[in-house]
């Protein structure tokens, strides 16, 4: 493991230390501020709702090319509580979210020191972003910020200062270009009755009976094969005690489809079928908790080629990709925009998270070569 390398692996592992559940990523954040500012970075900031923005050089050149947007998001599916105890081996990192999305925040500064160590000078300014709410009920709020601020009616000419492409740094993924944003629907359904005791009460509606049989209806719909088309329920809570006759009960759940029509018609049946159970004494709340836009970029695209063409000159297969990532917000707009990662691993979104060592130097150089030649 060459110098680089490990000075990359070290800072994912102090940026995987600190906790950044969705919404709650103020620390994480506070500490790449820092860490942007020690590299004497031009305009480093926080913006209102928690993103982390810095800026590469600058000189008059600059002021006649678009931006590039590069970003990676700060926050993980874990919980402040879970035990973040890193294992480090020969060949491989484990730890809850060392490749979702510690590494990707890492993989920013990684960025920064090979640009320099080349003194590879960029023709455009070139933004780095680590950004909030990309996992679970955030919603793409950070990104969709990100993109409000470089897209927004800017002081100079709208074809200087509107960014040239945005590109979002996964933690693994290697050999994955996803420029194909997945569209997702989420929905939390409570289900309130009186309740009551389960021998004297019986015969009266329970919470948790209403929703599972609710939950079985749903469950039941068909899903095409093609489009791809999936869904699943996951929280459900409810009840107080083994005998008592559930007051409340609630379910979360997700639907995702590759097709934006597809989903549609999903969650049109989902909504239909909740409104088919109202009853006495049954009181069912639908609540649309979560809406991620689909969006693709062409395959022609001159991005995606490029893209392709850097995994290749580094020994990698590519693969197009559809997936649920930052990448959707700005593929939503029609917006140049891919999704890639920087060393492969597995057990994602569980505690038994890992990265391996071995291809980061081949996702770095991939990221390296794809923001040098973004302007060509």
């Amino acid at each position: 493991m060459n110098n680089f390398i490990a000075k990359l692996l070290d800072l994912a592992v102090a940026i995987q230390q600190i906790p950044a559940t969705t919404l709650h990523e103020a620390e994480r954040a506070e500490f790449v501020r820092a860490r942007f500012a020690e590299e004497n970075l031009q305009e480093v900031g926080i913006d209102p709702v928690g993103n982390v923005y810095a800026r590469l050089g600058r000189s008059e050149a600059n002021t006649r090319c678009k931006p590039l947007v590069v970003s990676a998001h700060l926050d993980t599916v874990f919980p402040s509580n879970v035990d973040l105890t890193i294992q480090r081996e020969p060949e491989r990192i484990l730890g809850p979210g060392i490749g979702d999305n510690s590494l990707g925040v890492a993989g920013l500064f990684g960025l920064v020191w090979a640009l320099r160590a080349r003194r590879l000078s960029l023709p455009g300014d070139l933004w780095l972003v680590a950004n909030v709410c990309e996992e679970g009920l955030g919603n793409l709020r950070g990104i969709k910020a990100v993109v409000e601020r470089f897209e927004q009616p800017p002081r100079q000419s709208v074809e200087q200062s509107r960014p040239l492409a945005y590109i979002v740094v996964e933690g693994m993924a290697l050999g994955q270009i996803y420029q194909r944003g997945l569209g997702v629907r989420r929905y939390r359904i409570n289900i309130r009755t009186a309740g009551g005791h389960s021998w004297h009460d019986y015969g009266q509606p329970s919470a948790v009976h209403e929703l599972t049989a609710l939950s079985t209806r749903i469950t039941a719909l068909q899903l095409p094969r093609s489009p791809r088309t999936t869904m699943n329920v996951g929280i459900i809570s409810g009840g107080s005690s083994v005998n008592t006759i559930a007051a409340e009960a609630m379910l979360e759940l997700d639907l995702r489809s590759e097709n934006a029509a597809t989903l549609e018609t999903l969650a049109r049946q989902v909504e239909e079928i909740v409104c088919s159970v109202q009853k006495p004494g049954v009181a069912i709340q639908l609540e649309a908790i979560g809406k991620r836009p689909s969006g693709e970029l062409p395959l022609d695209h001159r991005l995606v080629r490029l893209a392709q063409d850097c995994l290749r000159e580094v020994g990698i297969e590519p693969h197009l990709n559809i997936g649920s990532t930052d990448a959707n917000l700005p593929l939503s707009l029609g917006l140049p925009c891919v999704t890639i990662g920087l060393t492969t691993g597995g057990g994602a979104h569980t505690i038994h998270e890992f990265i391996n060592v071995a291809p980061l130097e081949k996702g770095v150089e991939q990221l390296v070569r794809l923001v040098s030649r973004a302007w060509d």
